[in-house]
């Protein structure tokens, strides 16, 4: 790799810390936790994708990348098609991230698994490569992606990048280094790479436009397509994320953290795959603890839409930007994805309805009368004590016509590790998810065949139980 600035000349580059910690890592040497939490969060992502291959976004991403790529050998989740390499990874991703019902590293914000899974998958049966090494490789990618998204601590999202996208492709880059035989170097040449291809932004969120589902499975894309240039001898920046121009000080400017310790910080010791929270609603992770409030009051007192004066969010001001504003079109949501980022209708649908499912995002449930004059009735209020973004906690205030005041307050979103969903829990959404497209006995199948990858010689069994 080219010299280092002269300041960071006795410093081992953070890139090349973690390519030495990918191509080092043992199989034996993952915690059994930590595995078993891989495989979870795994077939929590293929069971989403595989409702989502239902969805018109699918479709048209579908139509799209086929029409462009043609025909390939690897299978498309959910749907009759297969594409190249890099094109099923990126359909694959934009699958399992299109419904916003995906894991969160809770300190990163970041959705690693979905741009990490069909990286592994993929690259693992271009590979030959066996079902424990693909685990390991999409835990490296979580490990990396985790780290770098926390090293900023909510900072992309204040200045417009979306990190899912962004921050994914650099841990795709260990996935896919890892899997296709890299060095050390080319590893972190790869995340040189990336610096000049990574991308998110949080444009989305002004009209619900699509283009957020796409990026985890660019950046999968694009981390492959990196790989195979460093792999080439492609001279690459080593300073990819300390460098002057480097992903904080480009991305952040002057609000880029000055400790960059987090990224590398007790590898292969303190395991980030055990701060990647499920998700038990289909919306934002920010809006969960809001949709749980709303739950808990409307079955402890037996409120109706009818009963109640005013709704108040008490929510951390690092995540408003996301889900609160701008608030005259948080009130009103045009589409799924507006209402999927949209505190207001998260909680209005679970007081109306007792639920939040993929079916209240339909377009009749979101334009209820009912449910948007909830919408109107709520509004926000910051609190700043809530431990964000470690948790994703907030309080629920409900004002009723007979003029009690209600509380319900969560310090931490279900399904956080503070908060656990169960491994039942985990096979029911699965079960949910896969349910919409296939037969209870192929879901079951795909169940079985993930939950038992680690000891599977190859991957292709699990990839061609996907295809639909």
């Amino acid at each position: 790799m080219d010299s280092l600035p002269t300041e960071l000349a006795t410093r081992t580059p953070i890139s090349l810390q973690l390519g030495e910690f990918a191509t080092a890592l043992r199989v034996e040497e993952i915690p059994a936790d930590v595995m078993e939490q891989a495989k979870r969060h795994m077939l929590d992502s293929l069971g989403i994708a595989i409702a989502a291959s239902g969805f018109d976004y699918a479709r048209r991403t579908i139509g799209a990348i086929h029409g462009m790529a043609g025909a390939g050998s690897h299978p498309v989740i959910g749907m009759p098609y297969r594409l190249p390499l890099r094109d099923a990874v990126m359909m694959n991703g934009a699958l399992i991230h299109g419904l916003d019902y995906d894991d969160t590293h809770s300190d990163a914000i970041v959705h690693a698994s979905s741009s990490t899974v069909p990286t592994a998958l993929h690259m693992a049966r271009e590979h030959g490569a066996s079902g424990a090494e693909a685990l390991l490789a999409y835990i490296l990618g979580v490990e990396a992606a985790s780290r770098i998204g926390a090293a900023a601590q909510g900072g992309f999202h204040q200045v417009g990048f979306h990190p899912t996208g962004m921050v994914g492709a650099f841990g795709c880059a260990l996935t896919a280094g890892r899997l296709a035989g890299a060095t050390p170097a080319q590893i972190g040449a790869a995340q040189g790479i990336l610096l000049s291809m990574a991308a998110g932004s949080l444009e989305f969120l002004e009209d619900g436009s699509w283009t957020k589902r796409i990026h985890p499975g660019w950046a999968g894309f694009a981390a492959i397509t990196a790989t195979a240039l460093a792999r080439n001898g492609f001279k690459a920046p080593p300073a990819a994320y300390e460098g002057r121009f480097g992903l904080f000080r480009s991305h952040m400017q002057d609000k880029a953290p000055s400790d960059l310790s987090r990224c590398t910080e007790r590898l292969g010791e303190l395991w980030e795959m055990r701060n990647n929270a499920l998700k038990p609603y289909p919306c934002c992770h920010f809006n969960h603890v809001f949709a749980d409030a709303a739950l808990a009051l409307r079955a402890a007192h037996g409120l109706r839409p009818e009963d109640i004066k005013h709704i108040t969010v008490r929510i951390h001001p690092g995540q408003v930007k996301v889900v609160c504003e701008p608030e005259a079109a948080k009130k009103v949501p045009a589409n799924s994805y507006d209402a999927q980022f949209s505190v207001h209708y998260a909680v209005a649908s679970c007081l109306l309805r007792g639920r939040l499912s993929l079916d209240e995002l339909e377009e009749e449930m979101i334009r209820d009368p009912r449910a948007l004059a909830l919408c109107a009735r709520t509004s926000y209020e910051t609190d700043a004590t809530l431990n964000f973004p470690r948790y994703y906690g907030g309080e629920l205030v409900i004002e009723t016509m007979d003029g009690r005041v209600l509380r319900h307050r969560e310090e931490m979103n279900r399904g956080s590790d503070g908060n656990p969903l169960t491994m039942a829990d985990v096979e029911r959404k699965f079960m949910e998810n896969a349910g919409r497209q296939i037969s209870a006995a192929q879901a079951r199948r795909i169940l079985d065949l993930v939950m038992g990858l680690d000891a599977a010689s190859n991957v292709m069994a699990l990839t061609e139980a996907l295809n639909g």
